[in-house]
C-alpha cells in the first residue's frame, strides 16, 4: 500500500474516533479554565478567549490583578469594545511594592470587583488574571474565592491565569494548561516588546 492510501486509512480511522468522542460530549456548562507555568502566554492565551468570546457577541470581564500598567495594547483595544469590561486592580509586582499590607488590602479591594462580576449573571466570561498570585501569597482567603468561584452562574465561564497555581484551584478546575518556560528572549537581554509584550 503507497503512502497516500495509508494515510487516507488512517485519517478516516482517526475520524471516526473523534467523531466518536464528539457525539458523547453532549454536556453544556460553564467552564472554569486555569492556565499556570512558568513559560509566557498564560494572560496571552486568556484574552485570547476574550476575543473569541466577544467574537460570539458575549459579555466578558476582565480582572487584572498584581499588574498596575494601564497602558498595554490589550487593554487599549479591548476597553474600546462596548461588552469588555477591563479593571487594573494592582499596584504592581510584588518586588515592586514590597509592602504585604498594602498588597492584601489592594487583593481584597480587587477581588470585590471579581466578585461583582462572578454575581452578574449577564457575564458570559470572567477573566481573572494573575489570581494565582493571591492564592498563593495567601492575600485572599483561598476558600472563599474558590466559592465565589464555584456559586456563579451555571453557564458562566471564568479563565485563571497566573504561576504556582494551587492544588486547590486546579482540583476544581475543569480545563487546566501549563504552559512550559523553553526559551526566552529576556534572558539574553531583550527588552519587554510593544505589541508581543506589552
Amino acid at each position: 500500500m503507497d503512502k497516500d492510501k495509508r494515510h487516507t486509512k488512517r485519517m478516516k480511522s482517526k475520524k471516526s474516533v473523534i467523531d466518536a468522542n464528539i457525539k458523547k460530549a453532549d454536556k453544556e456548562k460553564g467552564l472554569l479554565l486555569v492556565l499556570t507555568g512558568n513559560g509566557k502566554g498564560k494572560s496571552s492565551s486568556a484574552f485570547g478567549m476574550v476575543a473569541r468570546a466577544l467574537g460570539h457577541g458575549m459579555k466578558v470581564g476582565v480582572c487584572q490583578f498584581i499588574k498596575s500598567r494601564t497602558d498595554t495594547g490589550e487593554e487599549a483595544f479591548f476597553n474600546k469594545h462596548e461588552n469588555c469590561d477591563w479593571h487594573v486592580l494592582g499596584d504592581g509586582f510584588t518586588w515592586d511594592t514590597q509592602d504585604r499590607t498594602q498588597d492584601i488590602a489592594t487583593s481584597e479591594k480587587g477581588w470585590a470587583v471579581a466578585q461583582n462580576m462572578l454575581s452578574d449573571s449577564s457575564y458570559d466570561l470572567v477573566v481573572l488574571d494573575e489570581l494565582t498570585y493571591l492564592l498563593s501569597y495567601k492575600y485572599l482567603e483561598e476558600s472563599q474565592v474558590l466559592a465565589d468561584i464555584k456559586s456563579r452562574s451555571p453557564m458562566q465561564h471564568v479563565v485563571v491565569t497566573g504561576r504556582g497555581a494551587t492544588s486547590e484551584l486546579i482540583g476544581n478546575a475543569d480545563t487546566v494548561s501549563e504552559i512550559a518556560d523553553v526559551k526566552h528572549a529576556y534572558r539574553d537581554g531583550i527588552q519587554a516588546q510593544k505589541g508581543i509584550d506589552l
